[in-house]
């Protein structure tokens, strides 16, 4: 089920061409407007339940990394990671997939679990509401729609 925070966008592409695109996590700064990517980590090759990766993400000048621990791992269904820094949570991101006549409906979806003291001390790397993460929901399905068509056609 989608948190409250949600974008969906339909795909000209099948859901488990989507979905591989979404959960190889180490590509998601090519889609992302501030993830720049990052390693899987602790032994990790792929997506799973358990994996994590070292991501990397930026905003303007700002730089900074987080852990994304894969929660949700159900191929061309539901890809899902919980996001820390450190031991800090900071949010959970999910990505459901469901098919259409044309592909499949994407729909992104965000939920902040940031104390109110990281949110405010967080300032610092931009602010991250969810007006913020609708944005960045919106620009990552685009670009991901984009990568799936220029795959297609090339």
């Amino acid at each position: 089920m989608a948190y409250p925070t949600a974008e969906s966008r339909e795909i000209a592409a099948p859901a488990e061409e989507v979905w591989g695109l979404v959960s190889d996590l180490p590509r998601m700064g090519e889609w992302s407007p501030e993830n720049v990517g990052g390693t899987w980590d602790n032994g990790a090759t792929g997506p799973a339940v358990g994996a994590t990766l070292a991501g990397r993400n930026k905003n303007g000048f700002r730089r900074w990394s987080t852990t994304a621990t894969v929660v949700a791992c159900e191929p061309g269904r539901v890809f899902e990671i919980a996001v820390t820094t450190g031991k800090v949570p900071i949010a959970n991101w999910r990505y459901e997939f469901e098919p259409t006549a044309e592909g499949c409906r994407v729909t992104e979806s965000w939920q902040d679990h940031r104390s109110l003291f990281i949110k405010v001390t967080g300032r610092v790397l931009g602010n991250h509401d969810a007006a913020h993460a609708r944005s960045e929901m919106a620009a990552t399905l685009a670009n991901l729609a984009g990568a799936v068509e220029k795959e297609t056609r090339g």
